[in-house]
């Protein structure tokens, strides 16, 4: 390219040197050099048009053969415009063979740019959900498929996070939506169908409900008779410790059946309502002084770092505090420490049950949360846990849009974290708790 230029230069001096030259003979060499200069536009503008003309027909006849900067400016142009045609050849392909892999799937895709709006969508998008590849090109997702949770779950982008709507096709169908990122900016929402999933998990939940109502009638008449037969004053002493057993576990049974029901209408109730304004600070403390008479308990703290109050079900968040304070003194020694925290910022609040026990193998951490799992079912039957406290506190942090999160560490405790987003607070009036021992 620099012997190009310099081979253009090098041309145009020795053109106007010559018109120089020539009008110096004629004792005009500026006149000269003028002419040449001028000479030279034209033929450079004519070299131009004639370029712009052959880019319009397509005939380049004129720039095929020779060494001008012209035929070297339509080299370069003919080779990309080349790779370019390559390039799209291999990219129309490409787009064939995604397209058809696309369609091939289940599950619908669909590809949304930064403002979700719809790019394209396969096969199985239009049967799930009824899009329309080229009619809804261009229309934001979220006016087609009409949902809150589907809206907030574009607005997060998180792609750990899914959700379940009611199909837009199908009556009593169900999709599971899940959004991951898709390139640069786009991003590409998944559609599966979850209705047989979510039909087995309500014949389950029915299943759980109506066997724990039935049960509830015999094991009240149960544990009626064995309270009356252990309070009897005739009753032999060989059957003293076979009936308090049979009462223990009739309790036990009551306690199960109990949980049971709780978590079936938690897993059939929507979210919490923001009408009632929770007190946990309050809540911690009733919820320690509840336990601390007992004997052979650890030591209780209750710090509320915050006077903000949580916008959801008192009940239900009075429960959250009561399964894990009972999980957390249960697996604390006498001589440790359980500590009950709230805390507010502006991302949200945390409500911490931390303690100094015997912890938790980070191999059981994830499946804590599962019904009846026990990391020590010999300790939870003797200690009266049935495996449901857990189970219940997910789906109750669930209904208020919050999570739990837990770390531990074998041999020094473990500590619980419900995460409350900032939507569900309320800091009026926002009042700060004075400190132990500050001036007041």
């Amino acid at each position: 390219m620099a012997s190009s230029r310099q081979k253009v230069i090098l041309g145009l001096l020795l053109f106007l040197a010559g018109g120089t030259l020539v009008g110096w003979i004629y004792e005009r060499p500026v006149v000269g050099a003028l002419i040449a200069a001028l000479l030279a536009l034209v033929w450079q503008v004519r070299q131009l048009l004639a370029f712009d003309r052959a880019l319009r027909t397509g005939n380049f006849d004129k720039f095929r053969y020779g060494e001008g900067i012209w035929q070297r400016i339509f080299s370069r142009f003919a080779f990309e415009r080349d790779r370019a045609n390559r390039y799209r050849r291999e990219n129309t392909q490409l787009l064939r063979e995604i397209h058809k892999s696309t369609n091939a799937m289940p599950d619908g895709a669909v590809v949304l740019d930064r403002a979700n709006q719809i790019i394209v969508c396969n096969r199985a998008a239009k049967n799930l959900a009824g899009l329309k590849r080229k009619k809804d090109r261009g229309q934001r997702v979220d006016n087609i498929l009409r949902s809150p949770d589907l809206t907030m779950l574009l607005r997060n982008n998180d792609s750990k996070q899914s959700i379940d709507i009611a199909s837009p096709v199908k009556d009593g169908a169900w999709l599971n939506c899940r959004v991951v990122p898709y390139g640069p900016s786009e991003k590409l929402l998944l559609l599966r169908d979850v209705t047989e999933q979510m039909t087995l998990n309500k014949m389950r939940r029915d299943f759980v409900a109506n066997a724990s109502h039935e049960l509830r009638s015999p094991l009240t008449v149960i544990a009626g008779y064995l309270d009356a037969l252990a309070e009897a004053a005739d009753i032999p002493s060989t059957w003293a410790k076979p009936v308090r057993q049979m009462q223990e576990q009739a309790r036990r049974m009551s306690l199960i059946v109990s949980e049971l029901l709780e978590l079936s209408r938690l897993e059939g109730a929507g979210k919490a309502g923001t009408d009632e304004l929770v007190d946990v600070g309050g809540l911690l403390a009733a919820a320690s002084h509840m336990v601390q008479g007992r004997g052979d308990m650890p030591e209780i703290l209750v710090d509320p770092q915050s006077a903000a109050r949580l916008r959801g079900d008192r009940g239900e968040i009075e429960s959250v505090i009561t399964n894990l304070l009972s999980n957390a003194v249960r697996h604390t020694p006498p001589e440790g420490k359980v500590t009950l925290t709230w805390r507010a910022t502006t991302k949200g609040a945390d409500l911490v049950v931390s303690d100094t026990g015997e912890g938790i193998a980070a191999e059981h951490v994830p499946r804590l949360t599962e019904r009846f799992f026990r990391v020590d079912k010999g300790r939870a039957r003797t200690d009266g846990g049935v495996g449901l406290g857990l189970a219940i506190v997910k789906h109750v942090l669930s209904r208020h849009d919050a999570e739990l999160r837990v770390t531990s560490t074998v041999g020094a405790g473990s500590e619980f974290v419900c995460h409350f987003p900032a939507e569900r607070l309320s800091v009026e009036p926002p009042i700060p708790l004075a400190r132990a021992g500050s001036d007041p």
